[in-house]
């Protein structure tokens, strides 16, 4: 950090709390700070405007794959969702009417990165540092940055000799027309089973670069009637017992990651028989076989994928990469594969949380350092050596059977009890204690250790020493139980 403390009280003003992020999270906690009537509060965010992911992934088909009604803040139900699984416009419209309910924008720097904070010892702040060179203070410092938002480019040979249009699924170009062009995908996650069937009919030849077979069931998705939203809104138990119904439907999906694997039979039988419904060719069922256990990567959910992929004008190919040359990718086999469009489907760089940031704690500790073997946090929100930081969906609050705003607002209502918890106790900060985080951390991995997650493959799940640094290991009731009060034990006070 380029300013003392004295410095960045003069250049910049200082707040109580700093958010940084305005996705579900850091919007999340906007709202229940000023709920409280916390005023001195401010929000950075690098975009232009606030939607996190949902406000960058614009490509064709994007949508979530978590119901409507569960995948929404508590404390403002939306009775009008245009689909049982919610498109990105209709969230990205959610959270914006979020933001304007609640005046949350006016609180927001917008089109301002953060480069790192600093924690001063002498003064106990956080001292904030913006890539233009800004600097503000503040008590509390909560980044809500997501774990899904910063694009994985892999580096291929040749990419810059490539003379057609690159670009990444959460950065879509929408100025290019792919209507009778030669499409090249690289990656099968998550976005590129959405875009793929999006595009296909349109573009001329679509040519899909598969590195790993995703497991695919079918989306129970479908529209919502007019009859239906509006007596959801004269109603709202309704739409409250809808909300725990599929909840309480979720919740026990986690027994098959966990505890009682063998259910995953069950949905792996299903899977291959979806597969075999929609794929005929014996060789294009070979290579969307999966070979590894169902939920150890992500299960993704389409109605629409496999049937692309069975079109004359989509091919599958499994053979690796080697390089870009000027108007196609060739793999190692030798083949050369025209294009003139290639779209990158593969995901985001999940395991880097906080970068690119500088976080720099008691006593110089960097944050990137102390993370070197992988990120942890004690219930995933602080780090000792770390006082007054909080992070939201940080490391191991991920979830591949439930909705993740439920966990972050577990979080949220954990991070006010702890202002309260100080304030009680008169304190300037609080700081978890590292045995605590040391236990707990060692306990998690355990039980990640008998999960799906690690029976044997590589996903965005794990770090590259094959460390699950993403995914919550258990129910979420039972993480909001102990989110739910502060134990002074856990905690150091100053």
């Amino acid at each position: 950090m380029r300013a003392t403390i004295k410095e960045a009280a003069v250049m910049g003003a200082h707040y109580n709390s700093i958010i940084i992020g305005a996705g579900f999270g850091g919007t999340g906690m906007a709202i229940q700070l000023k709920q409280r009537g916390e005023d001195s509060l401010l929000v950075i965010e690098k975009a232009g405007d606030v939607g996190g992911t949902w406000r960058d992934n614009t490509y064709p088909g994007a949508a979530c794959d978590v119901p409507s009604h569960l995948y929404s803040y508590s404390f403002e139900p939306k009775f009008d969702w245009s689909r049982r699984f919610a498109p990105q416009a209709d969230i990205f419209a959610y959270l914006r009417h979020c933001a304007d309910k609640y005046d949350v924008r006016r609180h927001v720097r917008f089109n301002t990165e953060v480069s790192g904070a600093r924690f001063d010892e002498d003064s106990k702040l956080w001292q904030v540092e913006t890539t233009t060179g800004e600097h503000f203070t503040a008590r509390f410092l909560i980044t809500a940055t997501g774990q899904l938002n910063r694009p994985a480019w892999p580096h291929i040979a040749g990419e810059d000799t490539f003379r057609g249009t690159r670009f990444h699924s959460a950065r879509w170009d929408h100025s290019v027309d792919l209507k009778g062009k030669r499409i090249a995908v690289i990656g099968t996650g998550a976005s590129a089973i959405q875009f793929v069937p999006a595009i296909a009919d349109n573009v001329g030849q679509l040519t899909l670069f598969q590195r790993s077979a995703p497991w695919v069931v079918p989306k129970p998705d479908r529209s919502y009637h007019r009859v239906e939203q509006q007596l959801m809104e004269k109603l709202p138990l309704l739409q409250k017992l809808d909300r725990a119904r599929v909840y309480a439907m979720y919740e026990t999906r986690v027994l098959a990651f966990t505890n009682l694997q063998r259910i995953m039979k069950v949905y792996e039988f299903n899977a291959l028989r979806y597969l075999r419904k929609f794929i005929r060719d014996p060789a294009l069922q070979q290579k969307l076989t999966p070979d590894y256990p169902i939920g150890c990567k992500r299960i993704l959910i389409s109605n629409d994928y496999l049937p692309a992929l069975a079109r004359d004008n989509v091919s599958v190919v499994t053979d690796a990469i080697e390089c870009f040359d000027s108007d196609g990718l060739r793999t190692r086999d030798g083949t050369h594969h025209p294009a003139d469009v290639v779209i990158y489907g593969t995901g985001f760089q999940a395991t880097d949380f906080l970068a690119p940031m500088q976080i720099t704690g008691r006593a110089g500790r960097d944050l990137n350092q102390v993370w070197r073997d992988g990120a942890e946090a004690y219930l995933g929100m602080t780090v000792h050596g770390f006082p007054n930081l909080f992070m939201l969906y940080g490391p191991n609050t991920n979830l591949g059977h439930s909705s993740i705003i439920y966990m972050l607002e577990s979080q949220m209502n954990h991070v006010l009890a702890c202002m309260d918890a100080m304030q009680d106790a008169g304190a300037d900060t609080l700081e978890v204690r590292d045995t605590v985080q040391s236990d707990f951390n060692r306990d998690l991995q355990a039980r990640i250790t008998n999960s799906v997650w690690d029976q044997g493959c590589t996903s965005w799940y794990k770090t590259e020493s094959g460390k699950n640094t993403n995914n919550w290991p258990g129910f979420t009731f039972n993480y909001r139980l102990l989110t739910r009060n502060v134990n002074h034990d856990d905690y150091q006070f100053s």
